[in-house]
């Protein structure tokens, strides 16, 4: 009996780690922003490299006066940064992608204990207290047809702002701002909408990494063939939208392929930490967030809903996770 070692539970191994996962994440995000700079110009990574930088540097700093292991290698904060910045127009001033960063870290995350804690996701939070506090320069987009050009031609494409104040820049901001197609859509503004085919590839205005619905698929095919996510939430989510605008007569495929839908799809609505554990859960996730985006995409002041319907829908998870608990063979189920 000497030979054998004895030991609590768990004894399996698994080889999936949370840094593996994010990596994985990471990797699935790379389309999206190589289609971000070629759309829009380097300073698509210049927004990226801010966000993921603020939200390392926060995430350490706070650990670290607090007491905390760092956790910054499981690259979650690398995740975090990326997605809050895929959701900023990539003419944001700097100085406050580091604000909704640092919001994202420390008022959602580590404030409520860290990775696994927080009951809502940091990118979409931060996203939305940005949207409420600088309504202004998150509403402001650029031509990317001005972008493609300016590359081919030799000059730095999609910096229409001072890279450190943020400050516009008079001489080209005319003629290169310009509304998303969710905007047109509100206005029925229907023959000034780019092509199905430009809208699919991501030559459009809007977020700098929501923009390549192909980028995004290659993304999400990634993840589910590396087993990171599963298809409930993600399909659900983009079904919903599509039968509900098709129900309504409000354009389904143009609503599918504009805004924020597919970055939502594949990689909010599917964060480990904010929705449900089960995949009944999921699915019911996607479709009351694909129910949300819609209300909201239609009936609201704003054209896009996918941040807003996301973050209520976090709020719901215990519930659904409530309702779709799967009881052990032979368990059950406690009262209280």
């Amino acid at each position: 009996m000497s030979n054998y070692t004895v030991s609590y539970a768990p004894h399996i191994n698994d080889p999936v780690t949370t840094n593996r996962i994010m990596l994985d994440v990471v990797i699935a995000l790379c389309p999206a922003f190589l289609c971000a700079n070629i759309v829009f110009g380097f300073r698509a990574s210049l927004v990226v490299g801010v966000c993921v930088a603020t939200c390392v540097l926060c995430e350490g700093l706070y650990e670290k006066a607090m007491g905390r292991p760092l956790t910054i290698r499981d690259l979650s904060a690398v995740v975090t940064g990326m997605i809050l910045a895929y959701n900023l127009p990539v003419t944001i001033p700097l100085w406050q992608a580091v604000f909704g960063s640092a919001v994202a870290i420390l008022m959602v995350k580590q404030l409520f204990g860290g990775l696994g804690k927080n009951f809502a996701n940091p990118a979409v939070t931060g996203r939305i207290v940005m949207f409420l506090a600088f309504s202004s320069s998150m509403t402001t987009w650029i031509k990317p047809y001005n972008a493609i050009s300016d590359m081919f031609t030799g000059a730095i494409a999609g910096i229409p702002t001072d890279a450190i104040t943020g400050a516009t820049v008079d001489v080209v901001a005319d003629a290169i701002t310009g509304a998303t197609p969710l905007a047109l859509i509100a206005k029925g503004q229907l023959d000034a909408m780019p092509s199905l085919w430009n809208l699919f590839l991501g030559i459009r205005g809007g977020c700098l990494g929501e923009t390549s619905v192909l980028a995004l698929l290659i993304g999400g095919a990634y993840l589910l063939i590396r087993r990171v996510i599963s298809w409930h939430a993600p399909v659900s989510f983009i079904a919903t939208v599509f039968a509900l605008t098709a129900l309504l007569g409000a354009h389904p495929v143009y609503q599918i392929l504009s805004g924020g839908l597919f970055l939502g799809a594949f990689f909010m609505a599917t964060d480990y930490v904010t929705t449900p554990i089960t995949d009944e859960g999921r699915a019911i996730f996607g479709v009351g967030a694909g129910a949300l985006t819609v209300i909201i995409r239609l009936y609201g002041s704003y054209p896009e809903g996918v941040s807003f319907a996301l973050l209520i829908m976090n709020t719901l998870v215990p519930y659904i996770n409530k309702l779709t608990f799967h009881k052990a063979l032979g368990g059950q189920t406690r009262e209280k």
